[in-house]
């Protein structure tokens, strides 16, 4: 597989420069953390990639094809999927009700819609809550549910649409410290697994030098560093633009 590919991708609005000639790739299997600064341009970027902005210049590639034009539907049927700071959940339903309508939509069985729903591909929905420790929940509402499990069935509506690569957007906001260490330690063990290539934007150093594999450091539209987390905890570049010349202290081995 040969990765999902960002070249010299830019975007302005007006006179303002979101996004200045960047350029990175995600391998299959591969946890990559994109973080900055507020304004630094990390969700322009993420939009450009997801196709809900069009760049103004550069290419994005995956495995050697452009996503180009595409839109995040069309992307997702491409093998991307995303998870957004906001869970994008059906809060009127159940949580296996929320992943059967993904593999509904997967398998483009709209019809299923105007039956009962609940039989369809049921065991392959309880498999994929077993492993992310929903089972026992699978048949709660989810406006019922803690929020720290409302981000793992968000997680697991990603996943059934069985995607190569995974988009997520802060994936662990408002997330306490030993719940974003659960969510980010299964994401990791599930990419490993499947060959998932991740890009998750994020601003809990705990979980960027925990968790990923490598860091894109971006500031004012830029990319300005790009290494494995041991390498941006000792760029000077990364400590004066976004720690604010403090070394980062405590991150894990």
């Amino acid at each position: 597989m040969i990765g999902l590919s960002v070249s010299q991708l830019s975007k302005s609005f007006g006179g303002l420069q979101a996004v200045q000639a960047v350029s990175f790739e995600v391998k299959a299997g591969e946890l990559v953390a994109l973080i900055g600064p507020n304004g630094a341009g990390k969700s322009t970027t993420f939009n450009m990639i997801n196709g809900q902005l069009p760049p103004d210049d550069g290419e994005v590639l995956l495995d050697g094809e452009s996503l180009l034009g595409l839109t995040p539907q069309k992307i997702w049927r491409r093998g991307v999927a995303r998870t957004f700071q906001t869970a994008a959940i059906f809060g009127s339903m159940s949580v296996l009700e929320n992943v059967q309508m993904v593999l509904m939509s997967r398998g483009r069985r709209f019809s299923a819609l105007l039956q009962r729903a609940y039989r369809y591909r049921r065991e392959e929905a309880l498999a994929l809550l077993d492993q992310l420790d929903l089972k026992a929940l699978a048949h709660h509402g989810c406006q019922t549910l803690a929020y720290a499990d409302i981000k793992r069935v968000e997680l697991a509506l990603a996943l059934a649409s069985e995607p190569s690569w995974l988009l997520m957007d802060e994936p662990t906001a408002g997330m306490a410290p030993g719940e974003r260490q659960a969510l980010m330690a299964l994401t990791r063990s599930l990419a490993k697994q499947r060959e998932l290539g991740v890009l998750f934007t994020e601003h809990s150093m705990d979980v960027v030098f925990g968790y990923a594999d490598r860091v894109l450091v971006m500031a004012q539209g830029r990319l300005i560093a790009a290494g494995t987390p041991t390498e941006i905890q000792a760029n000077e570049a990364v400590q004066a633009v976004y720690f604010g010349q403090q070394p980062v202290i405590g991150a894990a081995s």
